[in-house]
């Protein structure tokens, strides 16, 4: 049994627009870092928590916390697990901040343990910190963070992951807004009902961005990211919202939305200077509004959580 391992979880864009709690993609390039190490004390215990501005509760109220206390529960109880959290995704940006310190967490301590888990089980254990954080349960984030590329959530009960062979040459831009905004508070404003010509509508996007993905027609992808559910009752929440769409799609993007419940954009694109371009133009219209941001671009299909040497 190891003494200490370290492991990496992307964030994530999730909802993908027409996707709400059934899509998502991992990022590259911003991820949370975990380190699980043996202690004496039976139990979890969260050692330190370094890289975020905002203050995050170093016992059950973490997501890193109940993941691995499952874990010990159904694969080692009597033991104990100490972590390092390194946040390397913004608290509250709508990229996976969440899940990325939940599975990072779970992925250290099964090898620790070296209990080798299927990632079908490991997403279990991660969903416990995610409902804990956000108060309902969605894998949107979990799934691509974990597993990485493009995911479909085909079901919630049970859950059932499919992951989706992208065609190669789509990239994405993320502009994350010096704002923070709780997936909790955001999931309390959407509506409780909802027309059925704006299902339909909204199942037929949903349908056309998978089969664009997956057959590399961009202007089938394009005119497939529109979300007329989530988003109406989110963008107000976000600043400069409208300005960067617009800078957007101006730059050259297939489409722009809402990443989670915001308030990070993304704008996908067919190439990656495609993607600069929108991001950069998005950076431009928000700074214009007097907030800063961080910028990510990444190919979509970008890996999932690794343990790391």
């Amino acid at each position: 049994m190891n003494s200490e391992v370290t492991a990496f979880a992307p964030a994530s864009v999730s909802n993908v627009s027409c996707g709400f709690d059934i899509m998502g993609f991992a990022l590259r390039g911003a991820g949370d870092t975990v380190t699980a190490r043996r202690c004496d004390a039976p139990g979890v215990r969260i050692r330190s928590i370094s890289g975020s501005s905002s203050a995050l509760p170093p016992d059950r109220g973490n997501t890193a916390f109940l993941p691995v206390a499952a874990l010990l529960g159904r694969c080692a109880p009597g033991l104990g697990i100490e972590l390092d959290i390194r946040k390397g995704v913004p608290v509250g940006g709508g990229i996976g901040s969440s899940a990325a310190s939940a599975v990072a967490a779970v992925v250290a301590a099964d090898a620790l343990l070296g209990t080798r888990l299927a990632q079908a089980d490991l997403l279990a254990l991660a969903v416990e910190g995610e409902k804990h954080a956000s108060g309902a349960v969605h894998v949107d984030n979990l799934a691509p963070s974990l597993m990485g590329g493009f995911v479909l959530v085909r079901g919630y009960d049970p859950i059932d992951v499919v992951r989706i062979a992208v065609a190669p040459g789509f990239w994405c831009g993320v502009i994350s807004p010096d704002v923070e905004i709780r997936t909790a508070d955001a999931r309390k404003i959407l509506p409780q009902s909802v027309r059925l010509r704006d299902v339909v509508r909204q199942t037929g996007n949903a349908a056309g961005l998978v089969a664009g993905l997956l057959t590399g027609d961009a202007a089938l992808v394009g005119r497939s990211l529109v979300d007329v559910i989530a988003e109406p009752a989110r963008r107000h929440l976000i600043p400069a919202y409208e300005a960067m769409r617009l800078a957007a799609l101006r730059a050259g993007a297939l489409g722009c939305g809402i990443s989670g419940s915001g308030p990070s954009v993304y704008a996908l694109a067919s190439s990656e200077d495609a993607a600069c371009g929108a991001a950069q133009a998005m950076e431009r219209a928000l700074r214009a509004e007097g907030h800063d941001c961080t910028l990510i671009v990444s190919p979509l299909g970008a890996p999932g959580a690794a343990v790391r040497a």
